[in-house]
């Protein structure tokens, strides 16, 4: 299978060389922009807002046990609490799309109700902690926050309409009980572990910290000012806490997940940026596709514009972080921010290749009512959000 997709991309790669006509005045600016927003990437994002994310993500797939979160929202647990731990499990978990799917069908064939393994089937993709903060950075904060907030509700709704519609048929289905071996020894408490992580995400929003204009408060110019140096400060910090409290093997498995995370994300990323940026420049840089055509479809707040980005984000394949360039794209281009908010809700937690595996697991018409449930929900949510922020 890896061998037909590299002769797949090396004849499309072929194709492109061959039939793009550089030649053209409009294609050779698509090109330019496209390498120009890349560069671009590169100066502003990388080393101060993906390469400690990556790092966070690192330490959350080592440190963070995938199983001790499921087993919070088993047969045996309580809704309250399955609903709560399935909805903010992304953050913990902080998988994409794919990688959901088999965590999905191993929870929901082992008894996990239709609601909370919903809830965890949106949360886990939608709330990744790297895409947020990418959206915030990237997007701004108020769309980062929108999407945060909605992804977190979103799966309660998802779940609770699913188990609501379902009900019947999910209390007919055989109860299954979870077994979780206990985790070994760390040698570290809790609060180590906590201070750890707070220490990571710290240096991350102080590396971020955008400089604030000249109306901004006088608090946040300090803070700025001084961003630099609490850098540095948490980072002499982080290192005590590797040196202190930390195994050899354990550092070497949180290295390896990250540059994992690298790997497997950066290539799409890049491709995502190079493709955004021909496509459709950066904002107020025109590129190959007219802003009017953008404008057209999804611009202003309406009804069509909302569900037309609702259904192409549920339609479309969004590698982790890859959707944020993209929507920086069409929002230069005229996208409102109604449309670019509902299509954050649907694209990342949907696809048409996750929902036939989706529909393999739990069947075509639940499969059904849950991507329809979420295409709804992002649009109406698209539509409020548009109504209040300019």
């Amino acid at each position: 299978m890896k061998e037909k997709t590299r002769l797949f991309w090396l004849v499309a790669l072929y194709l492109g060389v061959y039939f793009i006509p550089w030649a053209d005045p409009g294609v050779r600016q698509a090109g330019l922009e496209a390498f120009m927003m890349l560069q671009e990437y590169a100066q502003e994002h990388v080393l101060t807002c993906l390469i400690p994310a990556f790092f966070i993500a690192g330490a959350i797939t080592v440190f963070v046990s995938q199983a001790a979160v499921l087993k919070y929202f088993g047969a045996q647990a309580k809704k309250v609490l399955a609903y709560s731990v399935a909805s903010v499990s992304g953050t913990i978990l902080a998988v994409c799309s794919c990688t959901v799917l088999p965590l999905f069908a191993g929870i929901y064939t082992r008894g996990a109700g239709i609601g909370p393994a919903t809830a965890f089937l949106y949360s886990g993709p939608a709330i990744n902690v790297l895409a947020i903060v990418f959206t915030a950075r990237i997007l701004g904060w108020q769309l980062g926050l929108a999407r945060a907030v909605c992804a977190v509700v979103f799966a309660v709704g998802v779940g609770l309409t699913m188990a609501f519609i379902f009900r019947k048929e999910d209390a007919e289905r055989v109860a299954g009980n979870f077994y979780f071996p206990d985790e070994d020894e760390k040698g570290r408490t809790l609060i180590q572990d906590s201070m750890y992580m707070l220490t990571m995400i710290l240096i991350l929003v102080f590396a971020a910290f955008v400089k604030p204009g000249p109306d901004a408060a006088v608090i946040w110019k300090g803070i700025f000012a001084a961003k630099w140096i609490v850098t540095i400060f948490l980072l002499i910090v982080l290192a005590w806490m590797l040196k202190a409290w930390f195994k050899r093997d354990e550092l070497i498995s949180w290295v390896d997940a990250t540059w994992g995370f690298i790997k497997q994300i950066t290539p799409l990323l890049a491709i995502g940026v190079i493709a955004a940026g021909f496509l459709l420049g950066r904002p107020g840089h025109p590129a190959l596709i007219p802003e009017k055509y953008v404008a057209m479809l999804v611009g202003g707040n309406s009804l069509s514009a909302n569900l037309f980005a609702s259904m192409a984000g549920a339609l479309m394949y969004f590698a982790t972080l890859t959707e944020v360039p993209i929507l920086q794209g069409l929002l230069g281009s005229g996208m409102g921010q109604g449309p670019a908010l509902a299509l954050l809700l649907a694209g990342p937690a949907l696809s048409l290749p996750n929902m036939i595996v989706i529909g393999g697991v739990m069947g075509f018409k639940k499969t059904a009512v849950f991507v329809t449930t979420v295409v709804v929900m992002s649009t109406i949510a698209g539509m409020v959000y548009g109504t209040f922020v300019v």
